[in-house]
């Protein structure tokens, strides 16, 4: 009976996993085919030739190289800067002691229900009142912390003894010091997985830069996908090929890093 039930949860596992890859794997295939395959009913799974012209003509049709330059320096500020606000607000929560802390704590877990969508015209009349539409802090300036991730980091950093804490302090070390030569360190799977994440967040940005931004020379990558649509229809193998150019970074970063990300989601911390 046991030897059925795995059986079974394999069999499971695997169609699972096919669902999951096959649109990555048809996406790649796609962008190497001809208009009329990409477009054909029944649809074409392989391709007669790959067309590798197509990745060529990406950066030939729209100025893709710029949204590819543009996205990796918003993703970046917003990931470095997260990881900046995220710690210290996280340090302060869990060592520092200050009147209305559960209050602090209570608002942000509240906050955390508040879905994005109801706050980003607020977020965009701010912006759009302080002059800053089509600009870099546009795109930057909404997303320089992050409650969830001040949250996550706190709950991590609450399993670090706070004896750690207490015989920095009696050596005279800073809070900076602190945080610099031991906080971090010890935190760093957890810090790892908040700066994945938020890269890949800021990368997969469409809605807000979008709004923000009317110029192409400011646009993300998500959205010059758009620039391969027009009023008579969309290069699909072109979208296609584009479209794996934008993953591609992201997989890259994900199989590098994907012990770090395992580690910071399965583990609580340190206990001493």
């Amino acid at each position: 009976m046991k030897k059925v039930v795995t059986l079974i949860s394999l069999i499971f596992l695997g169609l699972l996993a096919i669902i999951t890859i096959f649109p990555f794997i048809y996406m790649i295939l796609a962008g190497l085919m001809t208009y009329s395959e990409a477009t054909s009913i029944p649809p074409t799974i392989l391709p007669e030739s790959f067309q590798w012209s197509n990745y060529a003509e990406v950066f030939t049709k729209a100025p893709f190289l710029r949204y590819f330059l543009n996205t990796v320096f918003v993703s970046a500020v917003t990931t470095i800067a997260t990881l900046i606000t995220a710690i210290l607000a996280a340090f302060a929560l869990t060592s520092l002691e200050f009147k209305f802390k559960g209050l602090v704590i209570a608002l942000m877990i509240s906050l955390l229900m508040v879905p994005y969508e109801s706050i980003i015209f607020t977020n965009y009349n701010t912006i759009a009142q302080m002059g800053l539409l089509n600009t870099y802090s546009a795109l930057i300036i909404p997303f320089l912390t992050s409650i969830f991730y001040i949250y996550y980091l706190n709950g991590y950093l609450k399993s670090i003894s706070n004896t750690f804490y207490k015989a920095a302090k009696i050596d005279g070390a800073s809070d900076m010091a602190y945080i610099r030569r031991i906080l971090i360190p010890m935190s760093k799977p957890a810090l790892v997985t908040v700066g994945i994440l938020t890269f890949i967040s800021s990368w997969n940005s469409f809605l807000w830069p979008l709004l923000v931004t009317n110029e192409k020379k400011y646009r993300l990558l998500n959205n010059g996908l758009a620039a391969f649509t027009s009023e008579s229809g969309s290069d699909v193998h072109l979208q296609m090929a584009a479209a794996t150019l934008t993953v591609i970074p992201i997989l890259i970063i994900y199989l590098i890093f994907r012990k770090e990300i395992i580690k910071g989601v399965a583990k609580d911390g340190i206990k001493g």
